[in-house]
């Protein structure tokens, strides 16, 4: 089903890891009303950089799923408010990142990552912060800035 020109709601709920260890990854109703958000906030990023494809790592992580991979308790994924994406057309992951940096896309939080950019939305009613992180490995700590 697509939720905006570019991006499915399949492609920003589907999980590797969900589908190789049996768990449940189905967006509920509120979590459908955020990925439409996310794709609409990856549809001016897409725009941004020369409307090149984007390829999604990762969107929509049920609890279950983002305790699988790792990821962060207060994980926006787990929201359905983030996204973990390349677009080698652009560019390296750090370009991506500077661009969107640098651009007037609204953000909660952009994080370089290692290997992809993530970006995450605030809740509804929430204030943005527009912070701008770099993660060098998985075992790394948070740096401030967007750090190549």
């Amino acid at each position: 089903m697509k939720i905006s020109e570019h991006f499915t709601l399949e492609e920003l709920s589907f999980s590797e890891t969900a589908a190789r260890l049996g768990l449940d990854n189905t967006p509920g109703r509120m979590v459908i009303t955020n990925l439409g958000l996310v794709a609409a906030a990856m549809e001016k990023i897409r725009t941004l950089l020369g409307d090149r494809p984007i390829a999604v790592h990762s969107g929509y992580r049920s609890v279950e799923v983002n305790r699988a991979v790792g990821g962060m308790a207060t994980s926006a994924h787990c929201h359905g408010l983030a996204c973990d994406f390349v677009c080698p057309a652009f560019g390296a992951p750090p370009e991506v990142a500077l661009a969107i940096l640098k651009s007037d896309i609204e953000y909660d939080q952009l994080i370089l990552e290692y290997g992809w950019g993530h970006v995450g939305l605030a809740q509804r009613g929430w204030l943005s912060r527009r912070e701008s992180l770099t993660k060098r490995s998985k075992l790394a700590a948070y740096e401030t800035g967007i750090e190549a």
